[in-house]
């Protein structure tokens, strides 16, 4: 590939230009004199700590608590995405207030729009958006091997063109960590291969080296003042390969480790032993993270195979299109037999959503295309989920978890598993 021109951008970000056919492919490379962002390191206790306060005596479930640079991180906890830099129609007040310990932003995304000229300049992530709890950040590797036929991989990352302009990109383990480096996370994901479900074995084996490979120079990237390093476990549906990769991600020393490649369109089945074969080989004394899998009832069963951590786009998502969630599972609000409903979203809720407006209010705000009806049940959907994880840690607390799932599996499966995961 012929090198064509090279250019220096005041963020000290090289941006080298090379020549594919009529295309410009734009490469992101870390320079040593770039500057991240670099904010106060609590007092609590050092950035990695973890602890496993209390373990469940009849599951792998756990209570812990995880320190990082902006603050603690109670757990199990789930992430409300920020994917573009904001939890869509929520403030970081709202946050705040609906008690959300840590975020999840998106290396893809914020790559491509604001641009890291953009994200230096204004002092990294958490100034940019007002946010001052723990962020997490994933290295946009889902994304860009979601993209398909806008991509290809080569060994060292992957070429890409923005879905946005057609702007090709080129993203790998130094670019990755480099970008996340900028942003100034709290935990960095490492770059990986995220294979589709079905995927035949001799892929899939070739993935998980590729994985490794990546993790490994993923690790001797530099990093934000405090930021952590979690490695993904990849592997598809074949336990082999999850454990290989579990065990080899581990002989490398990540300050933490997550599960990927799950809730991808797979039957529920095949997902719950996907993240119970990534979960056996790790180790115990570090948090342990399910990415992008949202639904309750699979929280409560990767909790009990001993999850810390999850993210997913669902209650944002669903409540754009007008779907509340409950503690007995979902409901589209927007439909025609709540026109008349005086009654709040879910009954005995105490957001700020149910305890001021009906579900004839917001069917009618949903209907008419105001933006408020998104904002509130947007409100309520991300209260629900953050008292769900709430009352699952005061169950571990109190010892009484094995009977808080069972009444989970009753209300949220009482016809039995799905025959398809939940999509991301």
């Amino acid at each position: 590939m012929p090198f064509k021109k090279s250019i220096y951008l005041n963020f000290n970000l090289k941006i080298a230009l090379f020549v594919l056919g009529s295309s410009p492919l734009i490469v992101i490379n870390y320079c040593s004199s770039m500057k991240s962002a670099k904010d106060k390191i609590t007092d609590a206790g050092p950035p990695g700590r973890f602890e496993v306060i209390k373990e469940d005596r009849h599951t792998g479930a756990r209570r812990g608590r995880l320190w990082t640079a902006h603050g603690v991180i109670d757990t199990p906890v789930f992430m409300p995405v920020g994917t573009q830099a904001t939890v869509k129609a929520l403030e970081p007040r709202d946050l705040t207030e609906l008690g959300a310990s840590v975020i999840l932003g998106n290396t893809y995304h914020l790559l491509l729009r604001p641009g890291m000229e953009v994200m230096e300049t204004m002092g990294g992530l958490h100034k940019f958006m007002g946010w001052d709890k723990p962020i997490l950040t994933d290295s946009g590797g889902f994304q860009v091997f979601s993209l398909n036929n806008l991509n290809k991989i080569r060994d060292n990352g992957v070429e890409f063109r923005s879905h946005i302009d057609g702007s090709k990109f080129f993203l790998g383990p130094r670019e990755a960590m480099a970008v996340q480096r900028i942003l100034g996370s709290d935990i960095a994901m490492v770059f990986d291969e995220c294979m589709p479900y079905p995927c035949d074995e001799q892929y899939a084996c070739r993935s998980v080296d590729k994985t490794l490979t990546w993790a490994a120079s993923c690790l001797e990237q530099p990093r934000a003042e405090g930021q952590l390093y979690f490695g993904i476990v990849q592997g598809g549906e074949y336990t082999s390969l999850r454990e290989k990769c579990a065990r080899e991600l581990t002989a490398m020393g990540f300050d933490g480790y997550a599960v990927g490649g799950v809730s991808v369109g797979e039957p529920e089945d095949i997902m719950l032993k996907g993240v119970e074969d990534g979960l056996r080989f790790l180790p115990a004394e570090r948090p342990r993270y399910v990415m992008g899998l949202g639904d309750m009832f699979q929280m409560s069963e990767s909790v009990a195979r001993g999850t810390d951590m999850f993210d997913c786009v669902i209650p944002t998502r669903v409540a754009r299109h007008g779907t509340a969630y409950t503690r007995k599972g979902a409901y589209p609000v927007k439909g025609a037999s709540y026109k008349m409903d005086s009654r709040p979203v879910e009954e005995g809720c105490t957001c700020y959503c149910c305890r001021n407006f009906s579900r004839a209010y917001i069917r009618h705000l949903l209907n008419v295309r105001e933006i408020l009806g998104v904002r509130l049940l947007t409100i309520h959907n991300m209260h629900r989920y953050l008292e769900f994880m709430r009352e699952m840690r005061e169950a571990l607390d109190n010892d009484c978890f094995s009977e808080w799932r069972k009444e989970c599996t009753a209300v949220l499966r009482p016809n039995g598993l799905k025959s398809r995961a939940v999509d991301r």
